[in-house]
Formats: C-alpha cells, structure tokens, sequence
C-alpha cells in the first residue's frame, strides 16, 4: 500500500527506529500511560503534540483504516532525529532495501519507568516518591561540577510549592529542564540565564529532583514532601480531590464515608477511581535493617471495573519504596511489587499469596530478618527478598484502594519499640 509518498513498510520503519530508541520492550505490551508519556515526550522535542489516542492508532492499539496524516509522519520522524518524513524516506533509500530500518541521527534520551499499568495507576503514591532507579549520565562536554541545583519547600502540608534555585549558564544548549521525579512528564523547561523555578506538589513522598541539561541529568538531591497528619484523596489529573479528615478518619478505623453523593458519582465512569491515604514525616525515621510493620486492610468496593478490588500497602523510604499489592485470588497476574530497588512482577514470579478475599479484613505485615524483608499475608510468609546493601530508613507510609477501602490496626516498630502506631 502506497499513498502520498507513505507506505505501510515504511512507517513500521519509521516505528521500529522509535521503539528501539524509546527500549520499552514490545509495543504490543505498551499500555495507556504508555502513550501518555510519549505524546509529552514528543512535544518536548517537536513542540508539536501528538495525542495519546493519535499515538495508540499510529501503532496499531486502535482499529483505524486510514494512513497518517502527513503532519503526525513528519513529527514522529522527527522525534526520530530526521528532519521530516521526505528526509526520513531519503536516508532509508541511501541505505538500501535490505536494512530493517534506518539509522536515526540523535537518540532522543528516554527513560520509561518499568512498571505496568496497575503499578503506574494504583501506585502512583510510591513511584513519584523516588526517581532514584534511573540516573543518566552527563554527556559529552557537559560537567556536573559546572552546575547548581537546591530546592525549598514552602509548607509541610499538601499541595505544595517547592522553590528550586538553580545555575545553568554553563550549559552548552537551551534545553534545559527541572524534573521534580522519574516521570519525564513533570519536566518544565527553564532559562538557562535564570536561577529559579517553582513548581507544586499536589501528592506527598520522597522525591529525587533533576536538573537536566541536553537530555541528561547534571544534578539531582532528595526531597520529602511531608503531610500534616493523615491526608486523603481521590486520584484525580492534574489535581487531586483532597478529603477533609472527617470522610474518612475514624475512631478506630480509616475508612472513605461511601455515603457520601460525590464518592458516588465518582464511580461510575468506566474507570474507577482510586483512594489514597497518606502520613509522612510524622515519626522519627525507622532503619529498615531493624523494623516490623503491619497493618489490616479492607477492599470494600468490587463493582464495575474495581472487580479485582486491587489495595496498595506501601512504605516511604527515603531510597526506593517498599509497595505491596493485593487483590482478589483471580487478578493476582497484574499485581506488582517494589522491594525498595527491585521490582517483582506478577507475569513472571508466582505472587498468588496477595490474593485475597476482601469479605474479610486482610492482615499485611512485614520485617527484617536475617538480612531479608520478609513479607506476611494473614500471617503466611507469602515472599522475601534480600536486603539492601546500604542504608534505608522508613519515612512514611500510604494505602490506596479502587473504588473505596479501610485501614486498621496500624503499627511500625523499630526494633521492640513502637515508632508509630495508629487505629
């Protein structure tokens, strides 16, 4: 098939070079965040912006009988590095019919977080606390000596804005950009000849700011958003819907009112929503080489697309996050786990023991031991994993549910004392 100058050969070329660049695995196995992250990654090299919906037809996820449009051929090529789609077909005639595909000029610096979609849906709560797993490299003539980068925070409550001075006059190019985490989505580009930027957090946690120069990261340093007190809300773009203490703070129980006309309404799109709890920095830091933790959690929200009543149990450490994932016995396949720096997914490792049958409260611990965190389900050791090789401390703690869910019995200890303790 050939129409205008385009072929169905050629754009799979064209996407092959994209995918190889991009080094996210399959793109039968892209998921929708996937696609989200793209259409930004893309504008932030073209400045043109393609959506996500444009994005899933271009490769096939939707069913669509058309070819591309000459402006959405001309922008992926690109964000390839050619210059434009009759640059990208010149550049694959020179070399030849037998190549597979043709050899980009620059390959655009992405980072994809490896997570799958209920991780990047449920757990937003821990992969936005740390951007620690992916650290660039500075690039060729590019000195991290030669730059500055510090951040305030302006409150210790949520949203907040967070002050970020910085110096970058020494950067050979304008593209430079502050990442308030891992996902390249939270990239704001900045002026090379001026020193401050503010941005707002509207979730708490751990966080690794960046300062990115030409694609890669010069600077970067900690920094914990905290909550005062409990802080709940509904998952929501770009803002939350933050929830007074009084929808979901009981005596003994953490629990969202269902009662209530707005929770209601919220669950009827296709898309559940998910509920979040949060505390963090309201207790003196625990090792994690000398903890127990455990807590009883409750789904009590099953019907629509929350059939799976998927629960996130995680523990904010000022490194990488502790994410247990439960659901019921049926859906234990999606869920993932993040064991500070490893992350352990349900495709390949058997996970069945955090399936669970929500009638009941579920009881989820966890401890060192023996230089291992072992991890319990109804006080069955259910998996362990070694312990980290350097030091980690626990800083907080989040709960989310889909739908609607219930938190008790709460208890983080360091060593045989009782660091935090609530319900």
């Amino acid at each position: 098939m050939h129409i205008f100058g385009m072929s169905t050969s050629d754009i799979r070329r064209l996407l092959t070079i994209i995918e190889q660049q991009l080094d996210w695995g399959d793109a039968a196995t892209w998921q929708s965040k996937d696609f989200e992250i793209l259409n930004q990654l893309i504008f932030d090299k073209t400045k043109i912006s393609l959506s996500a919906s444009t994005l899933r037809r271009v490769w096939g996820r939707v069913e669509y009988k058309n070819l591309p449009s000459g402006t959405t051929l001309d922008t992926l090529a690109m964000f390839a590095g050619f210059e434009n789609w009759r640059a990208f077909i010149r550049s694959n005639s020179h070399q030849g019919k037998n190549n597979a595909a043709a050899r980009p000029i620059v390959k655009p610096a992405v980072d994809r977080p490896k997570f799958n979609s209920i991780i990047a849906t449920t757990l937003v709560l821990a992969v936005i606390l740390i951007g620690v797993y992916f650290t660039e490299r500075p690039g060729p003539g590019i000195n991290n000596n030669d730059y500055k980068f510090s951040s305030k925070r302006l409150t210790g409550s949520i949203p907040n804005s967070v002050i970020f001075n910085y110096d970058a006059t020494a950067a050979p190019t304008d593209s430079i950009y502050i990442q308030q985490s891992w996902d390249p989505r939270t990239k704001t580009l900045v002026s090379k000849s001026l020193h401050q930027h503010t941005s707002v957090y509207y979730e708490p946690g751990f966080y690794q700011a960046k300062l990115v120069v030409g694609g890669k990261t010069v600077k970067q340093h900690k920094l914990m958003i905290p909550t005062n007190g409990w802080l709940g809300l509904i998952e929501n773009r770009p803002v939350p819907v933050y929830l007074k203490p009084a929808d979901f703070i009981g005596k003994d129980v953490m629990r969202l009112n269902t009662s209530r006309e707005w929770i209601k309404n919220a669950a009827l799109p296709l898309q559940v929503p998910f509920i979040k709890y949060y505390n963090v920095g309201n207790f003196v830091p625990v090792p994690l080489t000398d903890f127990s933790f455990s807590v009883r959690v409750k789904n009590e929200y099953s019907e629509g697309s929350a059939a799976c009543q998927f629960a996130g149990v995680s523990l904010i450490t000022d490194s990488g996050p502790i994410i247990i994932q439960l659901s019921t016995k049926g859906c234990v396949s999606e869920l993932n786990m993040i064991d500070v720096n490893l992350i352990i997914s349900g495709k390949n490792v058997d996970l069945s023991g955090f399936g669970v049958d929500f009638s009941d409260w579920a009881l989820v611990s966890c401890k060192s031991a023996a230089g291992k965190i072992q991890y319990y389900v109804n006080n069955k050791l259910v998996y362990e994993a070694p312990m980290p090789s350097y030091k980690v401390k626990i800083v907080g703690m989040g709960f989310n549910f889909q739908g609607a869910g219930a938190v008790k019995n709460i208890e983080l200890r360091s060593g045989d004392k009782i660091a935090f303790q609530a319900f």
